[in-house]
């Protein structure tokens, strides 16, 4: 039975990595390049890269990342690095298909917003299942661990170089526009890899806890949980309120703690459970 699962798990992964990939080729032929806008990373270099040597794009978003994938393989791990190498494989055969469709619009800021959205929301899939469209995703993973600046961070600088060169290539505005399009799909990726859904842990601070606690439980309707504290100025003991909650309740909880006390310490984090059922069973 585990075995058939881990299978089944596997082959899920691949399914939903291959459907990443074609629609992420679909964002970018279909949308972004017929209208002179780029992605970041490899895949930004590639449409570069294309347009101005006039090869296939699909030959240089494979061939740029071989040495990311080599050196995936010895500094990450092999699983990662497969998954990173199947993706891509199925991205330049995704984009080498859809080259010769025309696309769909020539209205540059619908090109760019739904653009940006579809190949979010392709990406986020892949990386959701263990993969990656980026090499330089991979170089950012290994110089973390030797310097001060985050992953994010560290694909940030890469993305805002090669989408500002694009300026030199396409011109000022598309550079512009394919900014705007990187903002979109990044944001998308992010709600596509974590879901509406996210965890958010909250802590509430308040001389109303009692109050705040049977609102929250009764108007959202989920547990909580109260934690012994003490003021570190004056030493007074109160209860910290402590709540898990969906993105999408971020901002019903907040009117109701301000509807008991609008002094009230609200602190919000993301949190990764174990399990999914925080949003259907309490959490006592």
């Amino acid at each position: 039975m585990a075995k058939n699962k881990r299978i089944y798990s596997k082959i899920s992964k691949i399914l939903f990595m291959i459907l990443g990939a074609v629609l992420a080729s679909v964002g970018l032929e279909i949308f972004l390049i017929p209208n002179n806008i780029i992605d970041g990373g490899i895949v930004g270099i590639s449409i570069m890269a294309s347009h101005i040597t006039k090869l296939p794009l699909g030959l240089f978003t494979f061939i740029l990342n071989i040495p990311f994938f080599i050196i995936g393989y010895k500094q990450i791990g092999k699983t990662f690095t497969l998954s990173t190498l199947f993706s891509v494989v199925c991205l330049s055969l995704g984009v080498s298909y859809l080259h010769a469709v025309p696309g769909l619009t020539n209205d540059v800021l619908l090109a760019t917003v739904f653009g940006g959205i579809i190949l979010g929301i392709g990406v986020g899939l892949i990386i959701r299942n263990g993969g990656s469209l980026d090499g330089t995703e991979i170089i950012a993973i290994i110089l973390d661990k030797k310097v001060s600046f985050s992953i994010g961070e560290i694909v940030m600088f890469f993305n805002l170089f090669i989408l500002s060169s694009a300026g030199f290539v396409f011109g000022w505005d598309r550079a512009m526009y394919s900014l705007i399009a990187y903002f979109i799909a990044f944001k998308v990726i992010d709600i596509t890899v974590e879901g509406l859904d996210e965890a958010k842990a909250v802590m509430i601070v308040s001389e109303k806890h009692k109050d705040i606690t049977e609102a929250l439980i009764d108007r959202l309707g989920r547990g909580v949980t109260l934690l012994d504290g003490k003021g570190g100025y004056k030493g007074d003991s109160t209860n910290v309120i402590y709540i898990i909650v969906s993105r999408l309740e971020i901002a019903k909880l907040k009117d109701i703690v301000q509807d008991f006390d609008k002094d009230a310490l609200v602190t919000i984090g993301n949190v990764e459970l174990a399990g999914k059922r925080y949003l259907k069973k309490a959490i006592h």
